[in-house]
């Protein structure tokens, strides 16, 4: 299980005082925590998964900042967190995986042009799910759908 995962690699961390691991791993159990709170109880490896994916979200936007305010100290920092908690995610989709189930679900629903986008993003999304990053997965559907267009156009 994924909470026990963490626990074990805070201890470790701990045992081996890497200061910016325990940081980022003591953050990360916050976060868990005051999602729980917000739940009522103990979150699934899913839920979980969600937060962890929240807190590299906020790390990239923060990185985002350091990086145009010229500050390579805190987005070298920055960039270890990001690869810390996202040891704690399922393997991410390669680009080329994307196209493919894209494409499937575009022949499945039917998608002619880029106004079909929401019955493609609808039914793809849920096979994506944690696989796959939301905006990446919209421009290639949107590629799809337009070179689809353009296809028949001629």
């Amino acid at each position: 299980m994924l909470r026990e995962r963490l626990m074990e690699d805070y201890k470790e961390a701990l045992r081996q005082r890497d200061a910016l691991k325990v940081s980022t791993l003591r953050m990360l159990r916050a976060a868990i925590h005051n999602a729980e709170i917000d739940k009522g109880g103990e979150l699934s490896d899913e839920e979980i998964i969600k937060v962890v994916q929240s807190e590299v979200r906020k790390e990239k936007e923060a990185l985002e900042a350091f990086e145009r305010g010229g500050r390579d100290d805190l987005a070298w920092e920055t960039r270890k967190r990001i690869e810390i908690l996202e040891g704690y995610l399922p393997r991410m989709l390669s680009e080329s995986e994307i196209r493919e189930a894209a494409s499937k679900v575009i022949v499945e629903v039917g998608a002619l042009s880029p106004k079909d986008i929401g019955k493609v993003m609808s039914k793809l999304m849920p096979q994506l799910k944690g696989r796959a990053d939301g905006s990446l997965v919209s421009k290639i559907v949107r590629e799809l759908l337009e070179a689809k267009l353009s296809g028949s156009a001629e």
